[in-house]
């Protein structure tokens, strides 16, 4: 059975048997209601050992900057939802062609601190393909084995302070790449609704 096929078996049904998702950084002080819609490629590697491509953004962004991210952003009025947006956002960021991936499907949308409510869309993509980062807003590319990601042993809860309030955020290291944060958390997601 073909990668995409698997995941797609295991991804129909880890939603009704997952343990709670989390659903965003709600905390006092954020405000309600709905944030700026935006989504992001979950791109996994089809290979023997999948990967799932990341990102470190520029230092030179206004927001995020130097933080590990999937390819995505904002979704635009032109963008036929969220799969569009994330297909369109990873190809302009990486130079992934967006009729390469196979999607998957669309998971469970995380809405952070930051106003953005994101819907995660998961896609296998062929290995080892010449991508190439927009140097403006991407200055690494870097691909993290799928069982590290998946692995709860490598979700470690850590307390932050924000606008003077304590949370919890989740926490994973691979090599010098901090994944924290919003990405952390929906990575956080897809472990518990691959879950076997």
């Amino acid at each position: 059975m073909m990668l995409a096929e698997r995941l797609h078996a295991r991804w129909a049904a880890g939603g009704a048997r997952a343990i709670a998702f989390l659903p965003g950084d709600d905390v006092e002080g954020l405000p309600q209601g709905i944030g700026t819609p935006a989504a992001v490629l979950i791109a996994v590697t089809d290979r023997p050992e999948p990967g799932v491509l990341l990102t470190r953004r520029t230092d030179t962004l206004r927001a995020h900057a130097g933080q590990v991210a999937f390819p995505g952003g904002r979704i635009d009025p032109g963008d036929a939802g969220p799969v569009a947006a994330a297909l369109r956002e990873a190809e302009e960021e990486i130079g992934l062609p967006r009729d390469l991936p196979v999607v998957v499907g669309t998971a469970e949308r995380y809405r952070t601190v930051t106003g953005y409510d994101i819907t995660p869309v998961l896609a296998v993509v062929p290995a080892d393909l010449p991508l190439v980062p927009q140097a403006a807003e991407v200055a690494k590319l870097f691909e993290v084995p799928l069982a590290f990601l998946l692995d709860p042993a490598n979700h470690q809860p850590r307390a932050m302070l924000w606008r003077g309030l304590e949370r919890t955020v989740y926490e994973m290291t691979w090599d010098d790449n901090r994944i924290w944060g919003a990405t952390a958390a929906m990575i956080v997601n897809l472990a518990r609704r691959l879950a076997a």
